[in-house]
């Protein structure tokens, strides 16, 4: 089974730890959790549960569609004010109690002054099949 694990910069949970934003990090610390996340990466390469992963830049905008010959309706970006997602990975695992074991191990990445960060993932299952649909 597939999972994303989804790392929210802002909009999830409230933390259980107060821990500064990671741009007044010391580049010791910021070198220190990333360097988890590459080893845990890594160790997830090894035993075949890693697809992919990605870090994301906080700019983002919402975009729709808005009738034919006419451009998308864009709304931001406001970083600000929205959910900011940091950063994803997809994992392969054989059951949902791994991918929340992983995830799990994943928010114990280290922040200010090497202490876990706590950080609150957002696991979600891929679609195995496309939803069905009722007809009558």
């Amino acid at each position: 089974m597939k999972y994303l694990l989804l790392k929210h910069y802002r909009g999830g949970p409230a933390p259980t730890w107060d821990w500064a934003p990671m741009d007044q990090w010391t580049p010791q610390e910021v070198d220190a959790h990333i360097q988890y996340m590459r080893d845990f990466a890594d160790r997830l390469k090894e035993s075949g549960e890693f697809v992919g992963e990605a870090a994301l830049a906080p700019e983002g905008t919402f975009v729709r569609y808005d009738g034919e010959g006419r451009p998308p309706v864009t709304d931001g970006p406001f970083a600000e004010t929205k959910d900011l997602i940091a950063g994803w990975m997809i994992i392969d695992v054989d059951s949902r109690d791994r991918a929340l074991q992983l995830a799990g191990e994943l928010s114990a990445a280290p922040g200010p002054g090497g202490k876990p960060i706590h950080e609150w993932l957002e696991v979600r299952p891929f679609l195995t099949e496309p939803p069905k649909t009722v007809t009558e």
